[in-house]
């Protein structure tokens, strides 16, 4: 009956609309520093089997196939995009990026459940008491546990590949070591769980966080004055955009065809 098909139709506009939001919030942050794209990956419903496939028939064979109506579609999850962002050079001594694997740590405050947050994005800020914090709006401690001296000039902070944080003393030229950056990777990235703010947290399906320094264990090398910018390619997800609205008025154009077909239904009379 046609009825199949408007529900049918109308599961396809509800995940058609879902994805136009995330294909949205993809160009929205096509320059937020470290954001990673998602997509919205689809699943077919149950279906209607009308007729088993492999049924016995009049000539005791076995048909070679079935009649089985499908009820529509549902989104299934959507899925980050870790392909790691182009570098832009800025040459501001606390911006850093990770080439490879990693993310940095955070310190998360008590109103967001406390812990560990993990994130991408490497605009590094020393807060009024010298810690190094990243640059969103809440100014999340490293949990590294950094701290500069306030007296330190920013040029003379050094971070190399390997996530030693430094200073030269221009005084007598020596280069003093502050402390050590660690990364954190997880075996299934797809399961962290976005919170705002550049920030993921770790979820049953991500796993528990693997760390380590910089450039030891698979984890990325740090690049001192570059920050990694989104991955989102605007035209990739434009694309991505007339093809939703397309199929979107494919849907409108199903739900009124068999709206149609009702109305003939509707209009019989029985003479």
């Amino acid at each position: 009956m046609a009825t199949t098909a408007l529900h049918a139709a109308a599961t396809g506009l509800k995940s058609l609309s879902t994805e136009v939001d995330v294909i949205a919030n993809n160009l929205a942050n096509v320059n937020t520093v470290g954001f990673k794209g998602s997509r919205v990956n689809f699943e077919d419903l149950m279906y209607e089997h009308k007729k088993q496939p492999g049924v016995e028939n009049a000539l005791g064979g076995r048909t070679p196939a079935g009649l089985q109506v499908g009820l529509g579609t549902t989104i299934s999850n959507t899925q980050y995009d870790f392909v790691q962002g182009a570098a832009q050079q800025t040459d501001r001594p606390l911006d850093i990026m990770i080439v490879g694997d990693g993310f940095f740590r955070v310190q998360l405050p008590p109103d967001q459940g406390g812990g560990v947050g993990y994130t991408r994005a490497g605009n590094l800020f020393r807060n009024s008491d010298g810690d190094l914090v990243i640059g969103n709006t809440n100014g999340y401690l490293l949990a590294d546990g950094i701290n500069i001296d306030p007296q330190v000039a920013e040029d003379d902070i050094a971070v190399s590949s390997s996530g030693v944080v430094s200073f030269q003393d221009r005084t007598n030229g020596t280069n003093n070591v502050i402390g050590q950056l660690e990364l954190a990777t997880f075996v299934n990235k797809a399961g962290l769980e976005s919170i705002g703010g550049n920030i993921y947290i770790a979820t049953d399906a991500s796993g528990t966080p693997i760390t380590g320094e910089p450039q030891s264990g698979g984890l990325g090398a740090i690049q001192q004055g570059h920050l990694e910018q989104s991955n989102v390619d605007p035209v990739k997800e434009l694309v991505a955009l007339i093809k939703t609205q397309r199929a979107f008025e494919l849907n409108s154009q199903t739900i009124q065809a068999a709206d149609e077909v009702l109305q003939v239904v509707g209009n019989l009379r029985r003479f």
